[in-house]
């Protein structure tokens, strides 16, 4: 059963960093996202999660807050997530999909009214 997942960030924290007397205004130092599955039914799952970041200015150049886009910031996520924990994070998502395709039921018990 092929999977097609999308990513989105849902919200990011930031505050102003001074580094070697330079201060970077809003500097993103959390990020919070999902990964949504959809299987060829329409069934989906979604896992959320969250990935802290620190600036780093000696190995990344630094982009304005108000210049960052969706593709960057997940760019950042993804490199984190992808050499990790993406599995785990695929198979949550799995989990959620097969719980809607067989799910479970409480019927109750059969000798009570």
């Amino acid at each position: 059963m092929a999977i097609t997942y999308t990513w989105a960030v849902t919200d990011m924290k930031a505050r102003n960093e001074t580094i070697d007397g330079v201060t970077y205004d809003n500097t993103v130092i959390q990020t919070y996202w999902t990964k949504t599955g959809t299987d060829e039914n329409g069934n989906t799952g979604m896992f959320a999660g969250a990935t802290p970041f620190q600036y780093n200015p000696e190995s990344s150049t630094f982009i304005p807050f108000a210049e960052l886009t969706e593709e960057i910031v997940l760019g950042w996520i993804q490199a984190v997530v992808v050499g990790s924990y993406e599995e785990h994070v695929n198979e949550q998502i799995q989990k959620e999909i097969d719980e809607k395709i067989n799910p479970v039921v409480d019927p109750g018990l059969p000798w009570a009214n």
